[in-house]
């Protein structure tokens, strides 16, 4: 062998050394190499409830409902028995008037523990329900829903049937209007915007029914189509600024008509729809319509709006056909629902539902809520099971036996079972939500908490697993131990914060055990 030859061999042997070495050190310091572990794979559950945020059914509620509205039952004829809707719901939906809210100037309802309204909110919450809300000022189909102070103090307004004058609907550009307004967002979110508290925020709520459609910004008689482009978006930049600033932890929605701001309900797509709804996305908006299943107002803008904003917004939907008073459903343009079979709306509301992946659908009304339990109950099931999100850990392998001092490499795989998607992403949550290991005495109290900040829940979509790699350094005594995981809210000091669909033990804070092992 040359001398070259001798060197370069040299070299290389040098160098593998150190990387030995190197190799060994970085072994000993960051994981137990003698570490015994076990591969587990946790029993999903397919069926029950999990009352999670921004997810599921959703309650309806009168603001005159009464105290026995929570105990509302339906019988289910699969069942045999009868069920409450309440035990399948996440949260509770008041689409209320401004002036039912703030009936005077610097009067809140919600305070009032006589008002039926703060009880009802007081019901929700000790039943652990989050509310949800919309506030409607327009007056032309209900009545006056903005407080009369307003008017009395200058706000400008249009009455659409001289019949009826008490039924004004205030110009939403006008300056008093927006002055006692703002006041009551504000002093609506200073309660409010709390997610403990509630659900998400139907926040725009202009527009017949506070639908986002058929708004008024003067008479029709004299407006035009450029004035009324200009006054539509400086509104919508208005409102949805305001709540963007007052809500800043609590989800908004905001409805994805194609007539979005426009004084019109029932004609082709508004050029400008996309680009205003856009900008509501862009300051934390998520998305809502309220025509599921009704196929002649739900259409192909629609659809492709929804798709296009899938896994980056979450969706919450309500059913457009009132089945059980007025509405003459068996004349939708589908053709698919038989008069006198309102379990053919309740299909066509699901299929809409998974097509635009949605998070979350509705119990509306006495007579809507009857038909899913009593005639549609597996389609309740079958959203329990399919809808939204739905999270678990399908594989984890942890150690069984570990020396004190030293770090275990967790490695766990994560599923959705689910259509729609965890939304971790959206702004007021602001990536909250984290994968984390406990560590659980024998009376199954928290020791250690191991958070995997790489874990993001938003990211996990049906039938596409997700597997990270976790190292945790153990620092506790010599002793026997139990491994736990969950979902936590790194904003509320690592508490547990989505529940797992998990056959398994579960600690009275959510930790969700896995199995046992020992520091040695």
């Amino acid at each position: 062998m040359n001398q070259r030859n001798l060197y370069t061999l040299l070299t290389t042997l040098v160098c593998l050394t150190v990387f030995i070495t190197a190799f060994k050190n970085d072994q000993s310091n960051d994981v137990d190499p003698k570490a015994n572990y076990v591969s587990l794979s946790p029993a999903y559950d397919s069926v029950s409830v999990l009352r999670n945020p921004l997810n599921g059914w959703v309650m309806y509620a009168a603001r005159s409902a009464e105290e026995s509205y929570w105990d509302s039952e339906y019988l289910v004829p699969s069942l045999g028995k009868k069920v409450k809707p309440i035990d399948y719901a996440s949260a509770c939906y008041l689409r209320t008037s401004w002036s039912s809210l703030n009936p005077s100037e610097g009067v809140y309802t919600w305070n009032d523990p006589n008002s039926r309204i703060g009880q009802l909110i007081r019901g929700a919450q000790k039943r652990g329900l989050p509310i949800a809300f919309r506030i409607v000022v327009d007056g032309r189909d209900q009545g006056q829903n903005t407080p009369q102070f307003v008017f009395d103090a200058g706000a400008k307004y249009y009455v659409e049937n001289s019949e009826h004058p008490d039924r004004q609907t205030p110009y939403p550009q006008d300056p008093i209007f927006r002055k006692y307004y703002t006041k009551f967002i504000e002093a609506l979110a200073k309660d409010f915007n709390d997610p403990e508290r509630t659900s998400f925020i139907d926040a725009y709520g202009l527009g017949k029914w506070g639908e986002a459609h058929f708004v008024v910004y003067e008479d029709p008689k004299t407006a035009t189509p450029a004035n009324t482009e200009k006054q539509k978006e400086e509104v919508l930049d208005w409102v949805t600024d305001l709540y963007a600033r007052t809500f800043t932890k609590v989800p908004l929605v905001i409805n994805y008509h194609r007539l979005v701001g426009h004084p019109e309900s029932w004609a082709p797509a508004n050029t400008n729809s996309d680009k205003l709804l856009v900008k509501a996305i862009n300051k934390g908006y998520s998305l809502r319509h309220d025509a599921f299943g009704m196929t002649g107002y739900y259409q192909n803008w629609e659809k492709d709006f929804a798709k296009r904003w899938n896994y980056k917004r979450p969706i919450i939907m309500e059913g457009g056909w009132i089945t059980s008073r007025t509405h003459s459903y068996w004349k939708d343009p589908s053709k698919k629902y038989r008069q006198g079979h309102d379990e053919d709306v309740r299909l066509g509301e699901y299929e809409a539902s998974a097509e635009a992946k949605v998070n979350m659908m509705d119990f509306r009304a006495g007579g809507e809520t009857a038909s899913w339990f009593e005639r549609s109950f597996p389609l309740v099931q079958a959203f329990v099971s399919e809808g939204g999100y739905r999270l678990y850990p399908d594989q984890v392998s942890v150690p069984t036996k570990i020396k004190s001092g030293d770090k275990a490499q967790i490695t766990h795989r994560w599923q959705n079972k689910g259509w729609g998607y965890c939304p971790n992403n959206i702004p007021q949550w602001n990536y909250k939500y984290k994968v984390a290991f406990a560590i659980l005495d024998g009376k199954s109290k928290v020791k250690q908490v191991f958070v995997d900040k790489n874990s993001e829940p938003s990211n996990w979509l049906k039938d596409k697993p997700t597997t990270y790699e976790l190292n945790a350094a153990v620092a506790l005594p010599t002793g026997h131990y139990a491994w736990a995981v969950a979902i936590v809210d790194t904003s509320k000091e690592n508490e547990p914060g989505i529940k797992l669909a998990l056959e398994a033990e579960t600690t009275e804070e959510g930790w969700v055990k896995l199995n046992d092992f020992e520091v040695q």
